[in-house]
C-alpha cells in the first residue's frame, strides 16, 4: 500500500456527481483529495434531478446519445466505465431502482440514495471538503497551483474542474469553470441552454396557454433530429421529454416539426370513420384521438376545419392530414438556463486527452463533466457521462 503523503495533493473544484465520482476513485487510490464547493451540501443538482429521485443512469448508453463537436470524444470514457460499472456500484449499496421507459433507471427511494454512496466512497478514500468556498482566481507557479478563495489560499500539485454548466442557477450555479477556462486560454465551444421548455410567440400562445397541464404523445423534429415522446402544453410554451429533446438540437428562428398521430394511419382512420359515422362532426370524430379542448384550439388556429365529416373533400383530408402529422411551429425562444436541465457547448473537446480528461496545454489540470463540450439526452446519459468522464481521469492519474 503507497503511503497517503507520497502522492500528490488534488484539488477537485465542485462537488457535483462528476467531481464526488472522481474524488471518491482518487481517494481510494491513495491520493491526498480536497474537494471545493461553493455550496453547504454536496450533491445538490443530483438531489434535485429526476423529481427528485435522479435518473442516474440509462441502459442503452452509447455515444451516439451525446452531442459535441467532436462525436468521437467521448467513446473512450464510455467504454472503460459503462453504465454496467455504474449499476454494479449502487447494486453493492443494496440500493433499491426501478427501470422507467427507455432504460431510464431512478432510485426507488430517492435521489438522497445516490449521494449517500458517492459520500461513503469518499470517505473510505479520506476525501476533505471544503463548502461554502468561493473560488477567486488560480494560477499556476512552479509546477504549483494557487487557487484564490474566500477561505484564503489552497494550493495543489493537480487541480480538476468539475465545475458543471448554467442551468439551475438558483442550485448555485456559477461560470467559473468557463473563467479557468478562459484563464488558460483554452478554446470553449460557445454555452446555452440545452433539455429546455419552449417559448411561443403570442399570438399563439394566447391559443395554446389555456390547454396548460395537457399532455399528448408526438413525434417533434427539426432538420437535425427527431424524437418520440409526450409533449406537454404549458402557460408559457410547450414543454414535455420530445420537446426538451429537440431543444437541444435546435437552433432560435428555426421551425419544430410536430406529428400529433405518430402511431396512427390517418386516411385508413377517416375511411373508415366516413363508414360508420360520416354525418358526425369532424371535431366530434377526431376526439377519438386527441384531446378535445387541444381539438379546439387547432380549429381555431385553422388546423381542423369545422365541419361534418361528410363535408370535408378529398383535399381537404389531405391537407388536414398533413396538418396533423407536420405542425409547424417556429418557438419564440427557451426558458433558458432557469429550468433547462444541461449546458450545450463548453470546454473544446479538441484541448483535452480523451484518455485522460487533462488539458494538454496545461499539464497537471484536468476537466470531467458538464463543464466540457459533451451533452447527453434526456434519460440518464449526463449523469452517466459525469460517471465515466470522472473515472477516466481518476483511473489514469499518474502522481
Amino acid at each position: 500500500m503507497i503511503h497517503k503523503l507520497m502522492l500528490s495533493k488534488i484539488v477537485i473544484i465542485g462537488a457535483g456527481a462528476a467531481g464526488l465520482f472522481c474524488a471518491s476513485r482518487l481517494g481510494l487510490r491513495g491520493f491526498d483529495v480536497t474537494v471545493i464547493d461553493n455550496g453547504k451540501k454536496v450533491g445538490r443538482k443530483i438531489l434535485m434531478s429526476g423529481g427528485g429521485y435522479c435518473n442516474f443512469t440509462n441502459l442503452n448508453v452509447d455515444a451516439n446519445h451525446y452531442l459535441s463537436q467532436n462525436n468521437h470524444f467521448c467513446k473512450s470514457a464510455l467504454k472503460r466505465f459503462s453504465q454496467w460499472d455504474f449499476i454494479h456500484l449502487v447494486s453493492q449499496y443494496n440500493l433499491a431502482y426501478h427501470e422507467k421507459e427507455q432504460g431510464q433507471l431512478f432510485c426507488d427511494n430517492s435521489a438522497q440514495d445516490i449521494v449517500n454512496v458517492l459520500i461513503n466512497e469518499c470517505q473510505k478514500g479520506k476525501v476533505k471538503f471544503k463548502l461554502q468556498t468561493e473560488l477567486y482566481d488560480i494560477n499556476q507557479t512552479d509546477n504549483k497551483f494557487v487557487l484564490d478563495t474566500n477561505q484564503g489560499q489552497i494550493t495543489a500539485d493537480k487541480v480538476i474542474i468539475a465545475t458543471g454548466g448554467l442551468s439551475m442557477p438558483k442550485l448555485g450555479t456559477t461560470p467559473i469553470g468557463y473563467k479557468i477556462a478562459e484563464k488558460f486560454n483554452l478554446p470553449v465551444v460557445p454555452v446555452r441552454a440545452g433539455l429546455v421548455p419552449f417559448t411561443l410567440q403570442q399570438s399563439l400562445l394566447d391559443i395554446l396557454s389555456p390547454l396548460a397541464g395537457i399532455s399528448v404523445f408526438a413525434n417533434v423534429s427539426t432538420v437535425k433530429s427527431s424524437f418520440n415522446g409526450n409533449i406537454l402544453f404549458t402557460h408559457r410554451g410547450l414543454s414535455g421529454p420530445a420537446i426538451l429533446q429537440i431543444s437541444s438540437y435546435w437552433q432560435q428562428g428555426e421551425a419544430i416539426s410536430i406529428n400529433l398521430l405518430p402511431n396512427e394511419d390517418l386516411a385508413l382512420f377517416f375511411t373508415t370513420q366516413r363508414e360508420q359515422a360520416s354525418n358526425q362532426l369532424l371535431k366530434t370524430i377526431l376526439a377519438k384521438l386527441l384531446p378535445k379542448r387541444l381539438i379546439e384550439s387547432l380549429i381555431e388556429l385553422q388546423i381542423i376545419p369545422d365541419v361534418v365529416l361528410k363535408q370535408l373533400s378529398a383535399r381537404q383530408q389531405q391537407i388536414l392530414i398533413e396538418h396533423l402529422t407536420n405542425w409547424q411551429i417556429i418557438p419564440n425562444g427557451t426558458e433558458g438556463y432557469r429550468t433547462a436541465e444541461v449546458t450545450l457547448g463548453g470546454i473544446a473537446t479538441d484541448a483535452l486527452s480523451s484518455k485522460t480528461m487533462e488539458v494538454k496545454s496545461v499539464p497537471n489540470l484536468y476537466v470531467i463533466g458538464e463543464v466540457m463540450d459533451v451533452t447527453g439526452w434526456l434519460g440518464g446519459y449526463n449523469f452517466q457521462w459525469a460517471w465515466s468522464s470522472a473515472y477516466a481521469c481518476a483511473v489514469e492519474m499518474k502522481d
